[in-house]
């Protein structure tokens, strides 16, 4: 008897999967930002590092071959952590008030660290299912990521996908320590709303 052929599925990723599937993971996701190829070799120790991290989750979205064309993780956000770290600077340089800061976006944040999907998947509302898996149990009351600007040119996939779903401006043109190119941080309360139609596909955030 044939087995019937596997169909395209979201699928929760443990940290064993995410490690067996990181050289395909890190794939997508130099390709969807169109890296070069040596990016890979820096994201590998780091992403597995993330994966150690208090309420790191992690999904997929794997073809039918099983492909990885999507991925997406993140964790719990802190002080300590570089992105924190960098953050909190900005949001102290903009805003002026630090007695403010550890009351305001920077506390019981999920960080939703990569959200990518592979060019041959883009279009099919695979970054929306990926982004509302990892929002639905993310255990904390909102979600914070990084973004690159889009400057003069229409917003992407990643921006009407981010603002589809509710989030919010925390704080503009920020420079990441080592990046030269400027990010939004933008967050949300979370649940979320409920989603939307429209394709969607992020690519994001200096890690």
């Amino acid at each position: 008897m044939t087995a019937a052929p596997a169909r395209p599925r979201l699928v929760g990723l443990s940290r064993s999967d995410f490690a067996a599937r990181l050289a395909e993971a890190i794939d997508v996701y130099v390709t969807a930002m169109g890296y070069p190829r040596s990016t890979a070799r820096q994201r590998r120790s780091l992403w597995l590092e993330h994966s150690y991290r208090p309420g790191w989750r992690s999904v997929g979205w794997v073809d039918e071959r099983d492909r990885l064309g999507g991925i997406g993780y993140g964790y719990w956000g802190g002080p300590g952590q570089w992105w924190f770290e960098e953050v909190r600077r900005g949001l102290l340089a903009r805003r002026g008030h630090p007695d403010r800061v550890g009351t305001d976006w920077l506390t019981d944040y999920f960080e939703l660290t990569e959200l990518h999907v592979h060019p041959r998947a883009q279009g099919a509302g695979i970054g929306d299912a990926l982004l509302r898996a990892l929002a639905r149990d993310a255990g904390r009351s909102r979600m914070l990521l990084s973004t690159p600007e889009y400057g003069s040119e229409p917003p992407g996939r990643a921006w009407r996908l981010y603002r589809r779903a509710g989030f919010r401006d925390v704080l503009r043109e920020h420079l990441f320590t080592g990046d030269p190119r400027p990010f939004a941080v933008l967050g949300r309360e979370l649940p979320l709303a409920p989603s939307a139609p429209g394709p969607a596909h992020p690519g994001h955030g200096p890690r």
